[in-house]
């Protein structure tokens, strides 16, 4: 497949694989007491990994975040964008949402952002370090369209003309913004 097509959105959309059989590996870094610890969370293209919740406290951990880029790279050898939970370090968990678990058939990354691989949710399930959580996957939701801002109303004494845009004659300018105590003429 094409490199440039390896993101999720960009793959559903070229080669119609509807995104509930599509699965994301994302690797989150978790830290508790000066230790972090690197997972692989495996949920459906239709949710995001539940990362600040259900990964925090299922691993013990006071931070959870996704991991940076560069690390997630390094520490797995394989391209972002790309990243499989078959062939992940070995010490490393592999947390797979209930309804990857669940699937027929789901397409995930192969370690490189020109391939996919299609295997059964089973199989994902079924890793030696994989851990199957329910709610690890939260439903994306999108977003409304926001409503309409009804136009300002404006102040009386909200004129077009501003300081600097006010007629050549500089003593109009003393005429018109003089205070109320200099009296009228």
């Amino acid at each position: 497949m094409d490199d440039d097509l390896a993101d999720t959105a960009a793959f559903t959309e070229a080669y119609g694989v509807p995104p509930e059989a599509s699965a994301n590996c994302v690797v989150v870094a978790a830290r508790r007491a000066g230790q972090t610890t690197l997972v692989a969370c495996l949920v459906l293209a239709t949710t995001r990994a539940d990362v600040n919740g259900l990964v925090r406290r299922h691993l013990g951990a006071r931070k959870a975040s996704f991991a940076p880029q560069d690390v997630a790279v390094a520490e797995t050898g394989m391209a972002y964008g790309g990243i499989t939970p078959i062939g992940l370090p070995a010490s490393w968990p592999v947390l797979v949402d209930a309804a990857v678990a669940a699937a027929g058939i789901v397409v995930v990354g192969s370690g490189t952002r020109g391939a996919k691989i299609a295997v059964p949710g089973a199989v994902l399930a079924g890793l030696p370090t994989a851990e199957v959580l329910d709610g690890l996957g939260v439903p994306v939701a999108e977003a409304p369209d926001p409503a309409p801002v009804p136009p300002a109303e404006r102040a009386p004494d909200d004129r077009d003309v501003g300081w600097g845009e006010r007629p050549d004659d500089p003593d109009r300018r003393y005429l018109e913004d003089r205070p109320p105590h200099w009296g009228s003429d």
